[in-house]
């Protein structure tokens, strides 16, 4: 058995031997004479090919494809290998017309060219390569690019725009092979209709892979916009569809020291309200960003960064921001935000967010500070920003400052509409009680003036003011309640304590008044006609309660009556307290809390006066005196 398959594996290799040594030569026949026929065709296609006829094809390709009259000043160069291309130096495209106007100029222009077809007389063209290209274009009204003038392209695009669907469907002779376009150094001048703005990008790069004019686009383009470096990514199946203002499915990103951003989903070139996507956006440095912008903005200083990260999507006339995580400086929200159009033309932001910590330093600003006119000549209305949109916003925050004052678990509301702005603190924490308040700037432009409503219960004013660190005798353990409100009729960005008026009332528990030492006082002023209200600063004074109520004007507060009442003593003020000086202008009386003390504790009228942490307390001492008892003989 062995030996019957051993024979049949040497006659097997007999017979392979016989062949395979004519199947190799003539295999190798046949791969040289490709070889040599390949050689002599590539060193005689310079004598085949002329380069006019070149010329003249990529002279009439540019044409073809832009609907304009390209001219070519420089002398075409051949290369061959390792592919056949063309070069072109000092390509102009103008408009038809003579003297037409230049829309576009290139120093050197080269494509690969297929070289049995230009044999032939029809030369086809792709893998272009530009270098300093300059472009002019312009966006017009509608927010369309106005691309072409009749040309291939401008056809396609058109095709697209009147189509009902989102196909594009393209016949075989009207779909073109494009390849990769390859741009070195240009520059962009865009004359946008919709601003009246021109936008210029220098140093352009990019890298645009277009096989043909029916399938799928991406492009890489680097640049140079308002003195910084940009990037710009976009992929999309349906580029003809995008370039004439439909909406299709995208990939776009953008990245710049002071912005960037990247979108997925379905986008268009002329109405943004067709949104539907995921956003990502990034500003890492707020005031850069609108300083490289050109935009204004009042209190951008006290923003730093902001990020967010949202799915937008259109409804009901509206861009909605769903899932939105939002983050100012180093306060996080999430929430809901719609933007749409008032019917006056107004952009409106609306929504809920919920922050984890904030600082309701740059919402109040935004009430407080106003534009100078001649910065907001573009804007929809000049002055202040608060007019320049309508703002329905709900606020919440686990933790919230103002300043140096803390809040807990605040619920807030901005809303700006109608002439008139309202922020409100429906209910919020404050120094272990609640705060409610409203803000309100009244109507007339906004320069109506406005007011402030304060409402503070059971807080721990005495912790408030330790905290804060105030100098001269006041309460350091109590607990109170505060009624604040005041108003304006001068614009709230020019306005000043002068210029604001209304009252407060202000009530507390028991507590303690650091250093107030009442019986230094009383020995003091039996002795002193003046002497400083720091020198009764060695002890404490213990209080039942304290009452406050003062009305503001012209820049000071009258003090109408103010009631410190301790266990044994009452401490009574009433007077005025100027704002500018930091003075004090106050009629008081010392007496005892009950009437069956008062031969005790008899009543010790004063004046306190002079500037606050220190004033002169000076002792009304003719009414101290006591008859003279007639001497007994």
């Amino acid at each position: 058995m062995r030996t019957s398959r051993n024979n049949k594996w040497w006659l097997t290799m007999r017979s392979v031997s016989r062949w395979l040594p004519a199947f190799v030569r003539t295999t190798g026949i046949v791969l040289l004479t490709l070889l040599i026929v390949f050689a002599v065709f590539r060193a005689t296609a310079p004598f085949l090919i002329s380069s006019g006829l070149v010329r003249s094809g990529i002279e009439k390709a540019l044409s073809d494809w832009t609907g304009y009259r390209a001219q070519i000043e420089g002398d075409p160069t051949l290369d061959f290998w390792p592919t056949p291309r063309i070069t072109l130096n000092q390509v102009t495209i103008r408009e038809p017309a003579k003297n037409g106007k230049v829309l576009g100029h290139v120093d050197s222009l080269s494509a690969d060219f297929s070289l049995l077809p230009a044999i032939r007389g029809h030369a086809h063209f792709h893998e272009f390569h530009f270098l300093r290209p300059v472009i002019y274009i312009r966006r017009d009204e509608n927010g369309l690019i106005d691309w072409t003038n009749e040309g291939r392209l401008s056809k396609a695009i058109e095709q697209a725009e009147t189509s009902s669907d989102q196909t594009v469907p393209m016949r075989k002779d009207q779909d073109a092979a494009i390849g990769m376009l390859t741009i070195e150094d240009g520059s962009v001048e865009m004359a946008d209709d919709r601003s009246g703005n021109v936008y210029k990008m220098t140093g352009v790069n990019a890298d645009i892979s277009w096989p043909r004019l029916s399938q799928r686009m991406t492009a890489v383009v680097l640049a140079r916009f308002n003195d910084q470096d940009i990037k710009l990514n976009f992929d999309s199946e349906q580029p003809l569809l995008f370039f004439a203002g439909k909406s299709v499915n995208a990939k776009t990103s953008f990245s710049s020291p002071v912005i960037s951003w990247a979108y997925n989903g379905i986008i268009s070139l002329a109405d943004f309200s067709t949104l539907s996507g995921n956003l990502d956006l990034n500003v890492p440095n707020v005031p850069s960003f609108l300083a490289w912008s050109g935009q204004r903005l009042p209190a951008a200083d006290a923003l730093k960064n902001v990020s967010l990260n949202a799915d937008v999507a259109a409804v009901d006339k509206s861009l909605r921001f769903n899932n939105l995580n939002f983050k100012v400086n180093d306060s996080a929200a999430s929430g809901v935000m719609d933007m749409s159009y008032t019917t006056a033309g107004k952009p409106k932001i609306s929504g809920t967010l919920a922050f984890d910590q904030m600082n309701l330093n740059p919402f109040l600003a935004a009430f407080s500070m106003r534009l100078a006119a001649e910065t907001a000549i573009n804007a929809l209305l000049n002055g202040n920003p608060l007019q320049r949109l309508d703002l329905d916003m709900r606020l919440s925050s686990n933790k919230a400052a103002l300043g140096p004052f803390q809040f807990d678990n605040i619920g807030a509301s901005l809303l700006v509409a109608g002439g008139k702005a309202k922020f409100d603190i429906g209910d919020s924490g404050f120094e272990g009680g609640s705060l409610t308040a409203h803000l309100e700037v009244a109507p007339g432009d906004f320069d109506g003036g406005g007011k402030l409503q304060i409402s503070i219960r059971n807080a721990d004013f005495g912790g408030l003011f330790t905290r804060l660190k105030l100098p001269g005798p006041l309460p350091f353990t109590t607990s109170g309640s505060l009624d604040l409100a005041l108003s304006t009729t001068k614009p709230i960005w020019v306005a000043t304590l002068s210029d604001v008026a209304g009252q407060m009332h202000f009530t507390s528990s028991a507590g303690s008044f650091r250093q107030l030492d009442l019986s230094s006082f009383r020995s003091l002023a039996s002795d002193k006609a003046f002497f400083r209200l720091g020198e009764v600063a060695d002890a404490a004074f213990d209080f039942d309660s304290i009452n406050v109520d003062a009305t503001f004007a012209k820049g000071s507060a009258e003090v109408q009556d103010a009631t410190i009442t301790g266990r044994n003593e009452t401490i009574s003020l009433n007077g005025v307290v100027p704002f500018r000086t930091n003075g004090l202008a106050l009629s008081g009386a010392l007496e005892a809390t009950l009437p069956t003390d008062a031969d005790e504790l008899p009543m010790l009228p004063f004046f306190l006066g002079g500037s606050w942490p220190n004033p002169v307390v000076s002792p009304v001492t003719t009414l101290l005196q006591k008859p003279q008892q007639p001497s007994q003989q």
